[in-house]
């Protein structure tokens, strides 16, 4: 898996307490649009499971979990 086939997506299940807890976690970019279409799952690199429901903004909170898995896949 390259970089280039990774972006950050929500794990929204946490939506009913506002967005104070919300972070974005990495999932494989091909399933993003399959997701936000049909509702399907889909597994971030902390493995966190979820439907993609919203976008990233930038200077959202990242997961800290993927954001190391991700710095490791780089090298």
């Amino acid at each position: 898996m390259s970089s280039a086939d990774i972006l950050e997506r929500p794990d929204t299940r946490d939506a009913d307490t506002g967005n104070a807890n919300e972070v974005f976690h990495y999932v494989k970019k091909n399933q993003i649009a399959e997701s936000a279409v049909m509702g399907t799952m889909v597994e971030a690199l902390c493995g966190e499971v979820f439907p993609v429901t919203k976008s990233p903004k930038p200077g959202s909170p990242v997961c800290p979990a993927c954001k190391e898995v991700y710095n490791q896949l780089k090298k």
